[in-house]
């Protein structure tokens, strides 16, 4: 049964925006656009690019147009053009529009991680081991100005078995939320709607308490920008009935698995997203051979996906 209409106040939209929630004609039209070009299967969002240090005009065009349609591509470095030279991820992200990297606490100094399985001191992060990892964007914890809208991650080694990834474009997700009731998708847009605590580490304080929206409308590029973990422990929702009931519907869309793709990236693979929805299987190691993944996490969406068809994003830092 969707719910009566809720008199939360969120962040104004304009009326031509298929996200305004009061002018129901623009969401019409462009639902219907996205749902005509939803990738169906893995094949449907492969690119294999020969040299990722200089991609050719159809390689980036082909780049361009999936992550236009849904928010992702998957591609495959041809045999002559693998590298575990982590300049790679660079230049690939440079010339798709990624430029400005996210600092993040576990990254590497040029700000790319090496994702692998390490002994940690003090606070376990997950993705340094080889458990799963839940439904997340990630970034979910930075500061708004800080929003992270672009995400490259290249597989350098994959695991002896496991370690499968699970994606979904969260403008199907925000569909499904909105169809249920427009008043879901107005509970998630609330400034506070999802909490994330501080990370506090053998006593010290890391990172204070992050608040914000779960869906929001990026004013450069007019898209949707989602910001989401499933972590049970550690999130603090806001305490009202109606985000609450948005909060558990979206775990149960999530885990009907509907328009989800899964894929064991191999070596010389990648996907290159505007920081998709996506999890991870747990998985086991060849000891000689273990897992290895590159991940560059970015301010900026892939160049000429917006929705206005801005080529390049800013931070809300920028803006101001």
């Amino acid at each position: 049964m969707k719910k009566q209409s809720h008199p939360l106040q969120v962040p104004a939209v304009p009326a031509a925006s298929p996200f305004n929630l009061d002018h129901a004609g623009p969401y019409r039209a462009w639902r219907e656009r996205k749902l005509a070009g939803i990738a169906s299967d893995v094949e449907s969002l492969l690119v294999t690019i020969d040299n990722p240090l200089q991609l050719n005009a159809s390689e980036k065009a082909a780049i361009e147009t999936r992550c236009r349609a849904n928010n992702m591509a998957i591609y495959r470095v041809s045999a002559a053009g693998r590298s575990e030279n982590r300049q790679l991820v660079h230049a690939l992200g440079l010339q798709l529009g990624l430029r400005r990297l996210d600092n993040n606490l576990r990254s590497d100094e040029d700000d790319i991680t090496s994702l692998q399985v390490v002994e940690q001191h003090g606070n376990s992060y997950i993705p340094y081991t080889d458990r799963p990892l839940s439904w997340h964007t990630d970034g979910y914890y930075n500061r708004p100005e800080n929003r992270v809208r672009g995400l490259i991650m290249h597989c350098v080694r994959p695991a002896a078995d496991g370690g499968i990834n699970a994606l979904l474009d969260p403008e199907l997700l925000y569909i499904r939320l909105r169809d249920e009731s427009p008043d879901y998708i107005r509970a998630l847009m609330q400034p506070r709607a999802m909490t994330i605590p501080p990370n506090v580490e053998q006593g010290e304080q890391i990172r204070g308490a992050r608040s914000g929206p779960v869906f929001s409308v990026d004013p450069h590029t007019a898209s949707l920008h989602m910001r989401y973990s499933a972590r049970k422990r550690n999130i603090d929702w806001c305490d009202d009935e109606l985000t609450r009931d948005a909060a558990t519907l979206i775990t149960e869309i999530l885990a009907e698995g509907c328009s989800v793709i899964s894929y064991r990236l191999q070596a010389g693979e990648g996907i290159v997203c505007n920081n998709v929805l996506h999890n991870r299987t747990g998985f086991s190691d060849d000891a000689d051979r273990p897992r290895l993944l590159y991940r560059a996490r970015y301010y900026d969406r892939v160049a000429n996906t917006g929705l206005n068809g801005v080529e390049q994003g800013v931070s809300d830092a920028d803006t101001e």
